[in-house]
């Protein structure tokens, strides 16, 4: 299972640069973590989940729903 978060980022109109900037975390990290390969065991951890609420002025727990209903696929 992974999550799509490119096109979560383009579905609501943000650049990682954006959400970088907006939620004080550095772009570099951002960056590596939203690009590389998800695992069973290399998934989505709480400062990148952090980041994208406060890009999209939610609460953590909004933003994880709104991931799982709509972005999470199946890899098999």
């Amino acid at each position: 299972m992974r999550i799509d978060i490119k096109t979560y980022l383009a579905d609501q109109d943000l650049t990682i640069y954006q959400v970088a900037k907006i939620s004080g975390y550095g772009y570099t990290t951002l960056h590596k973590s939203f690009n590389k390969q998800q695992s069973n065991a290399t998934s989505l951890n709480l400062r990148d989940l952090d980041a994208l609420a406060q890009a999209t002025s939610q609460t953590m727990w909004e933003t994880l729903r709104q991931l799982e209903e709509g972005y999470l696929h199946n890899d098999d």
